[in-house]
């Protein structure tokens, strides 16, 4: 006889949404290899939420453990981050093959790895002359980047061997092939070459030299270990994120040196390879603030994101979404926008949000009556929107706290209604589409019994405890942490019980989720360095100044423009980061609120994934779909929409982002809602339970743009333009295809 249990959840639909998807040139380890990658991955995660949280290492051991080259916790900035960027490259590299598996499975290049192996020679001897240097230092030499010996130590004893096994172990890794379950033998090579630079920086920033960088007192050494620190960064960039943002920090590398030559705002000072490479493995590049988010607020919540996959929080998500929205026309789609909002909370990319739940969503969307197309595009724009759900709102939230210094409860706030406005768009989209095609929901006995899903509601707790924690005013660090261990303990109450073993598969898969976000906001950082010491960005702020005399809703357009433009074929993360070194200074210098500018950048940073003509999350949505990319990524910004127009909704009033009072704000929050429901209207062509005809659509979208301002006056005219349309729809009855007439049906 069946149980009660098995009754109650015999309709859950979701299974497997928490497991991670396994990327085409992502390593399956077997036996000794898994063991320790798993074990590697574990201790990595586990370091950084025991040093996010101050515990010291020798404390831990009562003082045992006192090894010079082995840091305590809490360890100095510079140095954190480095050994942080350095885990993640070593992690990535025996992890992630330089070549897919599904167009090159192999079995091996015994003479390449024969060549790897030669090429360990000078990688080991880079990290032990790294190491030499440390216990010179220790022994009271003074270094510098005058003396001919240290000199010519750090040139031909450290920088060419490293130099050489890096270069040479990038080249050999992208022809040498193995089978999916082996490591390769460049990718050692590799991480070793990590462990010399992370060793030499480490090593050098300890001492005086860190207020060297950019002077001819620089040690050579810094420059080379900064050249293969980067090369090492973008290899690692390509395989977990693709070559849009390695072309993009390539192009803006190779600027760095061009710059003098071009024309206009552009050009830029003569810079000596030296000096710019003896600057951008600093503060002012990647170890900049794009890797200071990843390495504190950016890590502690992929870490608790693995605990919550690992109590299958995301398969309850997704069953209580369709437990709600299930039954309503077009139900599916619905879903797809509940999950993904739910989804983002605990997913750092849009790509990723999709593949999460599109694959579950978006079938079940084709079967009900969507479009192939539309099914992605829906699942992309909405997992998109995951991206700005507060409270974590992506990665990007905490890089703009980090850049502006605004708190991050202040921004998580400020985010509230341009969120609201974004889902409540989309749903009018989806469902107005729903009712065009006379679609249906879901059947009772085809989703989750919603009494069974409420008694659940406490999966709920570990986000409910980190928004109650920000805002008693905890850190975001220890609101975070006390999340995860929330996540912990709610999981003793559902079948998937986080044991002991549970918490190490949960550090060990963190460790593997952090690689693609740490390489990417680290390439990012490279790209921001130029922007820095180059002075580009300035520049392009003084464009702006000059397009603004003439107009500044002229200025704003070309800024979203150029946000776009950086963001697009890149992670989030990297595109704000990138679009707020270069858009949003300019904006601010016209007079914009640091927080309203940023929010400009970082709103149109995340939609660049569903704009043509490269929209990532676009094209992951195709990929499970099946319908042609370029045609979901169309379908996708037509029905993402209102994400082009909120943020000058927040410009023109600042009521948008929670500034003003309670009146003020609840009457930018009605009139916003209007405005995207009009705007809706318009763009499918549906108003109050009809068709309208074209000139109505116009006049649709006439109306909402009124309300964008938020002004009395212009919302009085948008709603009078829209009771209008409603008259002309209702008591004259245009037919379609006919430019007006009155009566007939409809």
């Amino acid at each position: 006889m069946t149980n009660k249990s098995q009754v109650e959840d015999e309709h859950l639909i979701a299974d497997g949404v928490d497991e991670e998807p396994v990327e085409h040139n992502r390593r399956l380890f077997e036996g000794t290899g898994l063991t320790f990658i798993t074990i590697s991955a574990a201790i990595y995660a586990a370091f950084h939420m025991l040093a996010l949280n101050g515990v010291s290492l020798s404390g831990m051991t009562g003082g045992i453990v006192n090894l010079p080259f082995l840091p305590d916790f809490p360890l100095e900035t510079w140095n954190f981050r480095i050994v942080h960027v350095a885990g993640a490259l070593a992690l990535g590299f025996l992890w992630y093959s330089a070549n897919s598996f599904n167009d090159s499975p192999g079995t091996g290049t015994p003479l390449l790895g024969y060549l790897s192996y030669v090429l360990l020679v000078p990688a080991f001897m880079a990290t032990g002359m790294a190491f030499s240097f440390a216990l010179d230092i220790q022994n009271g030499v003074m270094w510098n980047g005058i003396d001919a010996t240290i000199k010519f130590n750090e040139t031909w004893l450290f920088g060419t061997p490293l130099l050489v096994a890096t270069v040479g172990g990038i080249v050999l890794s992208w022809f040498h092939k193995t089978s999916r379950e082996k490591y390769s033998a460049p990718d050692f090579v590799l991480c070793v070459c990590a462990f010399a630079v992370a060793v030499y920086l480490i090593t050098i920033y300890g001492t005086l030299m860190r207020n060297s960088t950019g002077t001819p007192f620089a040690p050579i050494g810094i420059s080379i270990a900064a050249v293969a620190g980067t090369l090492l960064i973008m290899e690692l960039t390509r395989r977990v994120a693709g070559l849009a943002l390695v072309v993009i920090a390539t192009i803006f590398l190779i600027y760095v040196f061009v710059g003098e030559f071009l024309p206009g705002f552009l050009q830029s000072p003569s810079v000596t390879w030296q000096r710019f490479f003896s600057q951008v493995y600093t503060d002012a590049g990647i170890l900049g603030p794009t890797t200071a988010v990843s390495s504190t607020y950016i890590i502690l919540f992929i870490i608790f994101a693995a605990f919550l996959q690992a109590s299958k929080v995301g398969d309850y998500f997704v069953n209580f979404a369709f437990s709600v929205a299930g039954r309503a026309r077009g139900g599916p789609a619905k879903v797809a926008i509940f999950a993904s909002g739910l989804m983002g909370m605990i997913n750092g990319t849009s790509a990723g949000n999709v593949v999460a739940t599109g694959s579950l969503t978006i079938p079940l969307m084709k079967k009900v009556g969507y479009h192939k197309k539309t099914a992605g595009a829906i699942e992309a724009a909405a997992s998109t929107g995951g991206q700005i759900m507060p409270p974590i709102m992506g990665a990007g939230a905490f890089i703009m706290a980090e850049i502006t210094g605004i708190p991050y409860t202040e921004i998580a706030i400020a985010a509230v209604i341009p969120a609201i406005l974004y889902f409540v768009s989309i749903y009018f989209m989806v469902d107005f589409e729903a009712a065009k095609l006379g679609m249906r929901g879901m059947r009772e006995d085809e989703l989750p019994r919603f009494d069974v899903m409420i008694k659940k509601v406490f999966l709920f707790l570990p986000i409910v405890i980190l928004i109650i924690a920000l805002f008693l005013g905890y850190s975001v660090i220890r609101a975070g942490t006390l999340a995860t261990v929330a996540a912990v303990v709610v999981s003793w109450l559902t079948p998937n019980r986080v044991g002991a073993r549970s918490v190490a598969k949960a550090f060990e898969l963190a460790g593997g989720m952090s690689i693609q976000i740490i390489a990417v906001c680290a390439c990012a950082g490279i790209i921001v360095g130029v922007i820095a010491l180059t002075g580009v960005g300035a520049r392009f702020s003084n464009l702006l100044l000059g397009l603004a005399e003439a107009s500044q809703l002229l200025a704003l357009v070309f800024a979203m423009l150029i946000a776009i433009l950086l963001g697009m074929g890149m992670p989030t993360t990297a595109a704000y980061a990138v679009a707020a070194s270069v858009v949003a200074p300019g904006l601010i210098e016209l007079g914009i609120e640091p927080l309203t500018a940023h929010f400009f950048v970082f709103y149109f940073a995340v939609v660049s994934a569903i704009t043509p003509p490269v929209a990532l999350a676009s094209y992951a949505a195709a990929g499970i779909s099946g319908a042609n990319p370029m045609e979901t990524s169309v379908a996708s910004f037509k029905i993402g929409i209102a994400a082009f127009i909120v943020p000058f909704m927040f410009f023109y009033n600042s009521a948008v982002l929670m500034d003003g009072t309670y009146l003020q704000i609840g009457q930018a929050l009605i009139t916003a809602v209007v405005g995207v429901f009009l705007l809706s209207s318009g763009v499918q062509g549906w108003f109050l339970g009809r068709s309208a005809v074209w000139f109505l659509r116009v006049l649709l979208v006439i109306a909402a743009l009124f309300m964008i301002s938020g002004g009395l006056i212009t919302d009085l005219i948008g709603v009078g333009m829209a009771i209008g349309t409603l008259f002309i729809q209702r008591i004259l009855k245009p037919k379609p295809g006919t430019t007006f007439r009155t009566g007939g049906a409809d």
